[in-house]
């Protein structure tokens, strides 16, 4: 099963997220912030880090390049309200997936799906 990390500070949206990702079979493991993140970062593997970027204590973009130390197979995506930001993350991490605010959710579920496919299942896409 693919597992995520996902550091969301707005406990509503955390919760959103967590639920729906977990409907459509991904495990998740969620925390209110990148310093939360860090420890599991160091004792579980995880597939996927969903950050928010603009959070308290340590920014997503702080975060993802300290779990790029931490495990470096790990895919990153990004979740933001802000344009400029999401340039900023872009920057710092282009291999990264930026999802702007506001998405529906089937539209955050595709992006994940994606990043899990096979060359082959992509390419019948």
């Amino acid at each position: 099963m693919t597992r995520i990390l996902l550091a969301e500070d707005d406990e509503s949206m955390r919760l959103y997220l967590a639920r729906a990702l977990e409907k459509v079979g991904y495990s998740v493991t969620a925390v209110d912030r990148g310093t939360a993140a860090l420890p599991l970062l160091q004792t579980e593997a995880f597939d996927l880090l969903l950050t928010d970027i603009v959070m308290p204590e340590m920014d997503g973009i702080e975060l993802a390049q300290q779990a790029a130390a931490i495990a470096p197979d790990m895919r990153v995506m990004f979740i933001t309200g802000f344009a400029a930001v999401a340039l900023k993350a872009s920057k710092a991490a282009p291999t990264a997936k930026v999802l702007s605010k506001p998405f529906h959710l089937k539209d955050l579920v595709a992006e994940v799906d994606r990043l899990f496919q096979t060359e082959e299942e992509h390419g019948r896409l």
